[in-house]
């Protein structure tokens, strides 16, 4: 993207995220000045990564390379300073990372983070920097047996929730550190600091160990969301010593300090640029979505889905519902239903009715988070299970189906549809204006998207810019003041409210019937979330 750069201040919101390296640039008046990307399997091609990411034969351990994301922030900011982006204007800069990942970093890194030399790149003197060369990402499910461990020390599964905001989980950061500890212990034991992805990406700004924040921090299985303190009981369980190694977590709004002295000679950042906390991109989406203070609600820890302390507020929480098969099953549908036209697909959406008739559709072609299922299982107006539907009829039960799963595991989660409420939608859906009109009706809401689609990284600069400003007297909606409206796209259709209370209902009693079905021996065991 071109630069135009007439800004005094200006703040930089970074996205680690699984597939690309992403900054979105704003100024004092919030206005998207500069947007800028590195994506990792085409322009990183050496560490051979596919999405992202390594797949290990069975398909349960999933990792990324540390020094690819190192090497991503090399060749990003060259990218932005031959663009002739003007460094020395950013006041702040804050980030992302993608949740539950975690870096390994060998002892004496530290060192090498407080000595780098502004005259080569990062990824040149952080070669020999991590004890594990690759590290473990959101995508990894290996670690049953970890899991099963936690929640047994924690007093089962709904204790565990009550106390960190989410049951066990493999993916989750505790799960993977125990894991780590009991199966590579000489590694482990070279290990003197622990960081989350976030953590580690603002480690590479400060030049030396940045702090977790409290929102990323509520996704390890490790942290007691109430006190805001590692959970003695989950740390023990975990990995001994562990409080030394994971650093006392902080609130996401803290300033860590100013930009190492290597960013200033490297690239000409301000010696007074602040690097405030960076946080989970899950969090920083949220940030990222120009809330409001209705919005903000107060979800109660269950078996199923998060709870995160809330990156803007943390005495707040924010409720977090994961879900494989969302963008890449709609598009298998499309394909084989809507002669893979997206305005065919839209058409089969306007000319079916609220409420399909009956028909109900689970489409889950790999094994679900929420619910754990797998299939494809569609039932008419009576509830029997049916083989086969037309094209259009597929398609809006693909949909309706989607959402309805939304709705109940939100509203199990502790939201509930009120006079005022909204939904924000983001991603690559939020372009298609049939497909959000089904969420206005399924959500009896009105439905608003934002102009900007990296949501992680515009969350993160909003972010900066809140750090660095009076938090007794600037709250983060007084700087949302700034930010341009989210614009309203769809608003409910006048049946849609009586139409899908009941069907909801259904919907919540047939998912209790698909989940008694059994399962093929061979789903897929890995969970995304």
């Amino acid at each position: 993207m071109a630069v135009v750069q007439d800004s005094k201040e200006v703040y930089l919101g970074f996205d680690f995220s699984t597939q690309q390296l992403k900054v979105v640039a704003i100024n004092e008046d919030l206005d998207v000045i500069h947007q800028n990307h590195v994506h990792f399997d085409s322009q990183l091609p050496d560490f051979r990564t596919e999405g992202g990411v390594h797949v290990a034969a069975d398909g349960l351990r999933i990792t990324s390379p540390v020094l690819m994301w190192v090497k991503a922030l090399d060749l990003l900011l060259d990218k932005m300073q031959k663009e002739g982006f003007d460094f020395s204007s950013v006041r702040a800069l804050s980030g992302s990372g993608q949740q539950h990942g975690s870096v390994y970093w060998r002892t004496g890194a530290s060192r090498t983070l407080e000595q780098l030399d502004p005259t080569f790149s990062l990824h040149q003197q952080l070669q020999d920097s991590f004890a594990v060369g690759d590290s473990p990402v959101w995508m990894d499910s290996s670690t049953g047996p970890q899991c099963e461990r936690l929640q047994e020390a924690a007093g089962g599964a709904a204790k565990l929730a009550d106390l960190t905001g989410s049951r066990a989980y493999e993916r989750f950061t505790g799960n993977q550190i125990a894991k780590m500890c009991q199966e590579r212990l000489q590694d482990f034991q070279d290990t003197e600091r622990i960081s989350l992805v976030s953590s580690f990406a603002a480690s590479l700004f400060l030049g030396a160990y940045a702090a977790i924040d409290y929102s990323d921090g509520s996704g390890m299985n490790l942290l007691d969301i109430r006190t805001k303190k590692w959970s003695e009981v989950c740390m023990e369980a975990t990995a001994p010593h562990l409080d030394r190694l994971l650093g006392t977590p902080l609130p996401s709004v803290s300033v860590l300090g100013p930009v190492s002295p290597y960013w200033v000679r490297r690239f000409g950042f301000s010696d007074s640029c602040r690097v405030v906390a960076f946080t989970g991109d899950n969090p920083a989406s949220l940030a990222g979505m120009r809330l409001q203070q209705g919005d903000i609600a107060h979800p109660r820890p269950a078996l199923e889905g998060h709870v995160l302390i809330n990156p803007v507020d943390w005495r707040h929480f924010m409720a977090l519902l994961c879900f494989k098969n969302g963008s890449l099953t709609r598009e298998r549908v499309r394909n084989r239903c809507a002669e893979g036209s997206w305005e065919v697909f839209s058409a089969a959406l306007r000319h079916t009715p609220l409420g399909n008739n009956g028909y109900i559709g689970f489409y889950f072609d790999v094994l679900e988070i929420l619910p754990r299922a797998v299939g494809i299982h569609i039932f008419d107006a009576d509830d029997n299970k049916v083989s086969s539907v037309s094209a259009e009829v597929e398609v809006r039960a693909l949909v309706e189906g989607q959402f309805l799963s939304r709705r109940l595991h939100a509203e199990r989660l502790g939201y509930s549809i009120i006079p005022g409420s909204r939904v924000l939608a983001t991603g690559g859906a939020s372009c298609n204006k049939d497909i959000l009109q089904v969420l206005s009706d399924v959500f009896n809401a009105p439905v608003y998207t934002i102009d900007v689609s990296n949501s992680a990284c515009l969350g993160s600069a909003y972010r900066a810019k809140h750090g660095v400003l009076d938090q007794s007297t600037v709250s983060f909606f007084d700087i949302l003041k700034k930010a341009p409206e989210a614009r309203l796209v769809a608003t409910p259709q006048p049946t849609a409210q009586q139409v899908y209370n009941l069907m909801l209902q259904r919907y919540g009693q047939l998912e209790k019937r698909v989940l008694q079905e059994p399962r093929p021996s061979n789903a897929a065991a890995n969970l995304i979330g």
